[in-house]
């Protein structure tokens, strides 16, 4: 784990900002020379702090317009079952993030489809049918106050 520095903070707030801000547009806004700004941002990659570099979508210009916040229960906490949930989860584009949570039940979905009519049937082809499932809570967003990706990045104090 490399240390974040402030320079190192800069860099990672920038490009959360704008993931295709050239090397040396990079460097002219810290004020350094492209070379170590270059390598700075190679150590970051190479240690995993930048996994990598993608587009932010609009889902709704994309047809998306149901966000739903999904939570399970389940009854199989095997080794199996725990796997085939898994790759089911990872393999199915509506879930855009699974978090296994404390409490009454055992995992958080953020899923999206395009109407309700889409989200009714990808919870009766999809979600009734990962193994275990018990329960399944549906809260729909009415309106998407924020979303980001991006996180505080703060130097060592």
């Amino acid at each position: 784990m490399p240390e974040i520095d402030a320079a190192s903070a800069r860099i990672l707030t920038l490009l959360q900002e704008d993931g295709r801000m050239t090397n040396a547009r990079l460097a002219d806004t810290l004020g350094m020379s492209e070379t170590p700004c270059w390598r700075r941002l190679k150590r970051l990659e190479e240690s995993g702090v930048i996994e990598g570099y993608q587009a932010n979508l609009n889902r709704r210009k994309l047809g998306l317009g149901v966000m739903a916040f999904v939570q399970l229960r389940c009854s199989e906490h095997d080794q199996a079952a725990t796997a085939e949930f898994q790759r089911l989860v990872e393999t199915t584009p509506n879930i855009l993030a699974c978090h296994n949570t404390t409490g009454a039940d055992d995992f958080l979905l953020i899923v999206v489809a395009r109407d309700l009519d889409d989200y009714s049937g990808f919870v009766d082809g999809t979600l009734r049918r990962l193994p275990g499932v018990t329960s399944i809570r549906s809260n729909l967003s009415l309106k998407e106050m924020k979303a980001s990706s991006k996180l505080p990045v703060l130097p060592p104090s």
